[in-house]
């Protein structure tokens, strides 16, 4: 089922999520939905809290960016097959140097600005079956995962921008909260009535 992405404003995108266990109602199911979404969507990620749950689970299929020209054939078949689930994870470190990336996000569309993130990381998670797993990631990998991560913890990629630039986005952000905005997927705009 393709569900509707909360958008910016909402205040679930700020909560951080909890852990779940292997008897979550419906996680198969949920899952599933969340694949159908992000693809619909034409997202390489997607977490929990952007669909209304705040809890420790998200998505990653970073085929899309194999097709990049610019990198080489070793980063493209890794980012070509790379299709993951992500429970309850934990990053256990970051390190490397710091670079700077454009990112996008599916609920803060038509806003796209240069991010810095480290190169490496090391995270902890389970997959859908509940196996436990403890890796390593660098490059644009790291960097998908991180964005996701981020959303578990109830952080956005604008959050990580300069004050100035922040400043300059307010308008387009307030727009996004407002509905006032044409996307191509399902979107659920925050009632601000009740935010205030």
């Amino acid at each position: 089922m393709n569900l509707s992405i909360l958008a910016y404003g909402d205040p679930i995108l700020r909560k951080v999520g909890k852990s779940i266990n292997k008897d979550y109602p419906k996680l198969m199911e949920l899952i599933a939905n969340m694949w159908e979404t992000m693809y619909n969507a034409n997202g390489v990620g997607l977490a929990a809290p952007q669909i209304g749950l705040p809890i420790r689970l998200f998505i990653v299929d970073t085929g899309p960016f194999a097709d990049d020209d610019e990198l080489s054939p070793e980063e493209q078949e890794a980012l070509k097959n790379f299709k993951r689930v992500f429970i309850n994870a934990k990053i256990e470190d970051e390190s490397g140097t710091n670079w700077t990336f454009n990112e996008g996000c599916l609920s803060i569309p038509d806003i796209r600005e240069d991010v810095s993130r480290m190169d490496t990381i090391s995270i902890s998670y389970l997959d859908e079956n509940f196996k436990a797993h403890k890796e390593s990631f660098d490059g644009l990998l790291a960097r998908v995962i991180q964005h996701e991560y981020d959303h578990i913890e109830g952080i956005l990629f604008t959050d990580k921008l300069s004050s100035l630039k922040k400043r300059l986005l307010k308008g387009k952000l307030a727009n996004i909260s407002k509905g006032k905005i044409n996307v191509e997927y399902k979107m659920r705009f925050p009632d601000l009535k009740k935010v205030r």
